[in-house]
């Protein structure tokens, strides 16, 4: 679960089905994801990494290869790299390899030994695509990638589906979080620790510390699952903020709960081009996020929010206060984020533009 699943997903479902087919192979498993493919076709195969061990893993892609006949493999994210020799020894003729993030243990790119990886890997690539111009500058300076193998393109967002409410469905939020003229701080994203939300509730605690009189009406919401879940409500107990925190896990209705937010914070570590952001602007919301990636692509600092460096509590609580003591301030930002959202970042560009790479393979 997470933005290049996503994206996977809005692509396939507005790829031109009588141009294309579409087969995924995920390394070990799937999610509730599968069930947003729209179309029935689709064949959907779990590899189980984790269980088979990468050899097998690579002989089970050349069999499936073999059995699918692609026009195209089309892998993504250094574990796609496992992809791309057995398409080879299968008859692939065409491979396109996608960058959409860092991993949470090389957050700038510098590790030698996956600089090295993805360079060994470059001669069986046609296409390379990145969602951000920081993934492209990468490719080519760091990995040593020729400027005219690589082509960024950025995510692009459902705008209709991810809007602004009328009214802001406060019902979302547990009775013991219910309350008048709310002011609802947020984030929505996996709970790893690359995504960093213990910044976000450490924040808050000192929003809170140095706003005592806003204590009824402010509230922090955390949605998603991932293995620091437990560690994130003990966080926020031990602040003594857990009452006016809410971490329900991972949720179905994210257009919903962005509707609930008035800010939205995306405190990452790095960041490729990031899927929530993108849907918190098409929301309308004022977006708080650090100054890495991708994100500084999205936000224009003063615009459409503001850019914090990363673990650093005190400037993100100043950022909340700001947002907080002038509501004008908040409500400009979140108009100039929504009309961004529908001029520079719409689902039609996005497919368009992987169309015409995978276009140019045929």
């Amino acid at each position: 679960m997470g933005g290049m699943e996503n994206n996977l997903v809005n692509l396939i479902n507005r790829m031109p089905p009588a141009r294309f087919r579409h087969a995924i192979a995920c390394v070990e498993d799937f999610s509730d994801f599968r069930s947003r493919l729209a179309k029935a076709d689709v064949e959907v195969v779990a590899l189980h990494r984790a269980r088979i061990g990468v050899q097998k893993l690579r002989l089970e892609l050349f069999r499936l290869c073999r059995r699918l006949r692609p026009t195209i493999v089309h892998s993504r994210n250094r574990s796609g790299l496992d992809a791309l020799l057995p398409a080879r020894l299968a008859g692939v003729r065409y491979c396109v390899h996608g960058e959409h993030g860092w991993d949470v243990d090389d957050l700038h790119g510098e590790k030698w030994k996956l600089i090295l990886l993805r360079r060994i890997h470059s001669p069986l690539v046609n296409r390379y695509i990145t969602v951000s111009k920081d993934l492209e500058r990468y490719l080519v300076r760091r990995v040593g990638i020729a400027a005219r193998r690589v082509q960024q393109i950025y995510n692009g967002v459902d705008t209709e589906r991810f809007s602004p409410g009328a009214e802001k469905p406060v019902g979302l939020l547990p009775a013991s979080l219910a309350g008048p003229d709310l002011l609802v701080i947020g984030t929505v994203g996996r709970i790893q620790a690359v995504k960093d939300q213990a910044t976000l509730i450490r924040a808050f605690a000192a929003l809170l510390a140095a706003r005592r009189g806003s204590t009824s009406r402010l509230r922090l919401a955390i949605v998603g699952d991932g293995p620091l879940l437990g560690e994130l409500r003990g966080l926020a107990s031990s602040l003594g903020i857990a009452e006016l925190t809410w971490l329900p896990g991972a949720l179905g209705n994210v257009p919903d709960v962005l509707r609930l937010l008035d800010v939205f914070v995306l405190p990452s570590l790095s960041e490729g081009i990031s899927n929530t952001i993108l849907e918190a602007m098409a929301s309308r919301l004022p977006v708080l996020a650090t100054a890495r990636g991708g994100n500084v692509e999205l936000i224009d600092e003063g615009q459409n929010g503001r850019l914090f460096e990363p673990g650093d509590v005190e400037s993100l609580a100043r950022l909340l206060g700001e947002y907080l003591d002038k509501p004008s301030l908040r409500r400009a930002h979140a108009d100039v984020a929504r009309r961004r959202a529908l001029e520079r970042f719409s689902l039609d560009a996005m497919v368009a533009s992987y169309q015409a790479v995978y276009q140019e393979a045929v």
